[in-house]
C-alpha cells in the first residue's frame, strides 16, 4: 500500500491526476513485470528485471542530487551531526517516525524476494560450469540442489551486492531524503505536520518550482521501483510457499490487487488526508512486522541441520557424502541477534506510545 499511495500522490502532483485513477494506474507495473521476468530460470528476463529497478533507482539518486545543490547555508558538519544519536528520536513522535523510515527501508517482503531471485542464478551458474545440462527440466520428485560452487559464488555475488545497495544507494537516498528536508523546511512550524503535497508545496516556496517538481518525479520513481519488488515478491511467496497452481500473470494481478483495491477505497473515501496518514501507518506496519520475518531467518541460519550442504566427490569433496558446514559464525550471530533486538524494542515502544495515544 505505501509504494501504491506514494505513486498516486506522485501522479497528482505532476500530472493533476485524481488519486483514485493514480491508484488505480499502478497496476500497470504488472505489465512491466510479464515483460521482463518469468519464473522460468532464465537469467536473460532476470537481468533486465533487475537493470530496469536498477535504472529507477539510479533515477531517484539523480533527483535528490539535484535536490541537494539547491541547499544553502548549511554546513559538512551539521549534515554529519545529524547522524549521531540524539534525544530527538524519543521526544514528540520520534519513535513512531524512526519506525516509519524503518519500515520503508527495509522492507519485509524483500527478504522474500531475495531469496527467490537468487535461484536463477544458481541454475545458470550450475550449467555453465558443466554441474548441471543445461536446459534440464526439474523434476518435481527430484528437487533442484545446487553445487558447492555455485552457493559459493552466488553467496559471495549476493554479499557484494547487498552491502553495495545498502551503504550507497539506501544510505544516500534516505540521508538525502532528510537532509533536504532539514536544510530547507526546518524550523517551520508548517513543516512539522505537513503531507507529502504539503511538503511539495513548502520546497516549491523556499527552494523553487523546480524542486518541487523534481521531489515529485522522485516519489514516482521510487514508489514505481518498490512497487514492482512488491508484486514480484507477492510472486515468490504465492508460487514457494503457498504453491498457488495459477498463471504468473493472475498471481502477479491478484497479489497487487491486494494493496490497490484498498487504496483506491481509501483515496475515494477520505482523499488527501486519509491517504496521508495511510502512508505513514502502512509503513509503521511494515516496521512491526520486521521482527517477525527475520526471527525465523536469524534462526534457520544459526542452525547448522539446515545450513550444511552435501558434497559428493564430483563437486570437489575429499570423501564420499562430504558435508560442509554453512551456517553463521559467532560474530554474525551475534550480530544478527542484537540488531534483532533492537527492532524489538523500538516496535514495543512504539506500540505502547500508539496505546497510550502519544504518537
Amino acid at each position: 500500500m505505501p509504494q501504491v499511495i506514494g505513486s498516486a500522490i506522485a501522479l497528482d502532483l505532476l500530472f493533476h491526476i485524481p488519486l483514485v485513477a493514480g491508484c488505480a494506474i499502478t497496476l500497470v507495473d504488472v505489465l512491466l513485470l510479464l515483460l521482463f521476468y518469468r519464473p522460468d530460470g532464465s537469467m536473460t528476463r532476470l537481468r533486465l528485471f533487475e537493470y530496469f529497478v536498477m535504472g529507477l533507482v539510479l533515477g531517484v539518486m539523480v533527483c535528490f542530487c539535484i535536490q541537494l545543490s539547491f541547499i544553502t547555508n548549511t554546513t559538512a558538519g551539521e549534515v554529519f551531526k545529524g547522524y549521531l544519536p540524539s534525544s530527538a528520536v524519543v521526544k514528540g513522535n520520534g519513535i513512531y517516525l524512526s519506525c516509519g523510515i524503518l519500515g520503508a527501508t527495509v522492507m519485509p517482503h524483500s527478504i522474500f524476494l531475495g531469496s527467490g531471485v537468487v535461484q536463477p542464478r544458481l541454475k545458470n551458474f550450475d550449467e555453465q560450469n558443466g554441474h548441471r545440462v543445461a536446459g534440464e527440466p526439474d523434476d518435481p520428485e527430484d528437487k533442484y540442489h545446487p553445487s558447492i560452487y555455485a552457493i559459493r559464488a552466488c553467496l559471495k555475488y549476493s554479499i557484494v551486492e547487498l552491502a553495495t545497495s545498502l551503504f550507497t544507494f539506501a544510505l544516500f537516498v534516505n540521508s538525502a531524503i532528510l537532509i533536504v528536508s532539514g536544510a530547507s523546511l526546518y524550523p517551520q512550524t508548517a513543516a512539522t505536520n505537513a503531507d507529502l503535497f504539503g511538503i511539495h508545496d513548502l520546497l516549491q516556496k523556499n527552494l523553487s518550482k523546480v524542486a518541487g517538481t523534481i521531489f515529485a518525479l522522485a516519489l514516482l520513481l521510487s514508489g514505481t521501483s518498490a512497487g514492482i519488488v512488491c508484486t514480484m515478491a507477492g510472486q515468490m511467496v504465492s508460487e514457494g510457499m503457498l504453491h498457488w497452481t495459477l498463471k504468473p500473470w493472475l498471481r502477479r494481478l491478484i497479489t497487487r490487487s491486494i494493496s490497490i483495491v484498498p487504496s483506491i477505497i481509501i483515496a475515494g473515501a477520505v482523499g488527501k488526508p486519509g491517504l496521508n496518514q495511510t502512508l505513514t501507518a502502512s509503513q509503521v506496519v511494515l516496521s512491526v512486522i520486521l521482527p517477525f520475518v527475520t526471527a525465523p531467518l536469524v534462526w534457520f541460519t544459526c542452525r547448522s541441520k539446515i545450513m550444511s550442504v552435501r558434497v559428493d566427490l564430483s563437486q570437489g569433496g575429499e570423501s564420499p557424502g562430504e558435508v560442509v558446514n554453512m551456517r553463521n559464525g559467532w560474530v554474525v550471530t551475534a550480530l544478527a541477534i542484537l540488531v534483532w533486538l533492537v527492532l524489538v524494542i523500538m516496535n514495543v515502544a512504539l506500540l505502547v506510545l500508539v496505546g497510550l495515544g502519544k504518537s
